[in-house]
């Protein structure tokens, strides 16, 4: 009798004319799946298919904020059990598939899928059955021949005592998830910066992902650390898609949706996690950008722990291609500097300010440096109660930590021989003269890096679009991170440093007494 039924299912699937196929884009449960087309030119049109004859426990579902009174429900045993055996069998695969009817009330179709091809193909509702995994529906005036062979299948998979059939409900039939994580810093410290494997269960977009964490089943929405895809905007009540964000979300989603990956958690935006999503060809951001579907954010760089250097290095290769958001992409206008000139050596002769140096080079030539995308302390971030008004503003001395930032970078390179890489040339503007901006290296520390990490500097802001910054600049964000978290230089809360400092040029009597006052002791 089995022989003569998958006979029959095989000769009925050979000899079908209206068998589709498609590629498996998501799992809904174990009876219910959504397929896919090939894509033309966009993402492809796709249709969910319930497996027909069979009925599958239900999943766990969190309470749905928009609609009153909504409670989170736990899963029916073995219901992820079901969905996983159908997620390994058949996500991303190309497969045979038949609508049989569809139902008058939802509109859903219901039908049979079928994995590989010819009279060997699976058929994915019988596997189902034989796992245990499914309940065969029973009714009708008549039972079709599919059904009394399911029927006899699950009579089998009840007598195995398989799946949900077994004698003793297995411990992790029923899923503990949790759907809220309440303080999400304190979650993401606590992983610190592991990788956890997850599955990808839903793209927002083509950055952000929502994800189970295994085994814990904890739920989470991670954006992309350091990146931005389009999106759609509601704007005037209305969803508004941004350039190219239908194919960014297919991008991501044809990649991950369903799929085991690793997670690093970086960071929080809100209720939300920052992280690195890590598949098996690599990170996903890191395409993405090469891609031209998103582009790199500093907000969010400095979480960063994969690497920023490689999602620098795949947005400009993007650029230069000018491919997708890059198409009419134009470099900064900037002074061009001579690769011969770009490198120098030489030894520190003075220490200007907080961000300012002259550097006698190798060749005999002075030459002023400014650290690139540093901002010194500036009068501005004084409040004004604290600022002096009897007497003229000395800056060295009376912006906090300007003159622990010069006695820093005077102590730490005068005399002392440095590498100097120019990234960019500031022109003259509003009476300032030109600026020439480097990194310095003694020999592997970066100085701006130093400074900004001790509390001394703060990292210039510049628009996204402005390629005229240092070549660490998501370095020098990192240590601004770490020195405004350790509460370092201008980030502290204590008292900021006051020094009292007698200037004494152009006061003849006062030098005059201060001189014989030394020279007696």
């Amino acid at each position: 009798m089995t022989y003569f039924c998958l006979f029959y299912q095989r000769g009925k699937m050979a000899n079908q004319t209206s068998l589709k196929t498609g590629v498996v884009k998501s799992v809904l449960s174990g009876d219910a799946v959504i397929i896919r087309g090939q894509p033309k030119g966009g993402p492809p049109p796709e249709k969910q298919l319930c497996l027909s004859n069979v009925t599958a426990p239900k999943l766990a579902r969190r309470a749905n904020p928009n609609i009153k009174d909504s409670q989170e429900t736990k899963d029916e045993p073995y219901a992820w059990q079901a969905r996983e055996f159908l997620r390994k069998k058949l996500i991303g695969k190309e497969v045979s598939f038949s609508i049989e009817y569809t139902a008058p009330g939802s509109g859903r179709a219901y039908g049979c899928i079928y994995l590989g091809k010819g009279p060997n193909a699976e058929n994915v509702t019988e596997s189902c059955v034989a796992e245990g995994l499914v309940e065969v529906r029973r009714g009708g005036i008549k039972p079709s021949d599919d059904q009394i062979h399911l029927i006899d299948m699950e009579e089998a998979a009840k007598a195995a005592g398989k799946g949900r059939w077994a004698k003793e409900q297995d411990p992790d039939a029923v899923r503990n998830v949790t759907w809220v994580i309440e303080n999400p810093l304190h979650f993401v410290d606590s992983h610190r910066q592991n990788q956890i494997k997850a599955i990808i269960e839903h793209v927002r977009d083509g950055c952000t992902v929502r994800a189970f964490l295994l085994p814990s089943f904890h739920y989470v929405t991670v954006m992309l650390s350091g990146v931005k895809a389009p999106m759609i905007k509601r704007i005037d009540d209305k969803d508004v898609p941004e350039p190219f964000s239908a194919e960014a979300k297919y991008f991501t989603e044809s990649r991950l949706l369903q799929r085991e990956v690793s997670i690093i958690l970086e960071g929080t935006s809100n209720q939300n996690f920052l992280g690195t999503v890590l598949h098996p060809n690599g990170n996903i951001a890191e395409f993405l950008l090469k891609e031209g579907f998103a582009r790199c954010v500093d907000w969010s760089m400095r979480v960063v722990t994969q690497g920023t250097e490689k999602l620098r290095s795949a947005e400009k290769e993007a650029k230069n291609k000018r491919i997708r958001l890059w198409k009419d992409y134009t470099p900064s206008k900037a002074n061009i500097v001579p690769i011969e000139e770009k490198n120098l050596t030489g030894k520190v002769v003075e220490v200007i300010n907080a961000d300012a140096l002259v550097v006698k080079s190798n060749d005999g030539k002075y030459k002023k440096i400014t650290l690139s995308s540093l901002r010194p302390p500036r009068m501005a971030d004084v409040k004004e109660e604290d600022q002096p008004k009897d007497r003229r503003v000395r800056p060295l001395y009376d912006i906090p930590y300007m003159f622990e930032a010069r006695e820093f970078l005077r102590k730490k390179l005068i005399g002392k021989k440095v590498t100097v890489s120019i990234d960019y040339i500031k022109e003259a503007n509003d009476g300032y003269p030109e600026k020439i901006c480097a990194t310095v290296m003694i020999g592997s520390i970066n100085i701006a890096e130093a400074l900004v990490s001790k509390g001394f500097a703060t990292v210039l802001r510049h628009r996204q679009d402005d390629d005229q910054r240092s070549a660490h600049y998501d370095l020098l964000l990192i240590a601004e991170q770490r020195a405004i978290k350790n509460g370092k230089g201008v980030h502290s809360q204590k008292d900021k440093p006051i020094h009292r400092v007698a200037d004494l040029s152009g006061v003849s009597l006062q030098m005059n007494d201060i001189h014989h006052k030394v020279y007696r002791k």
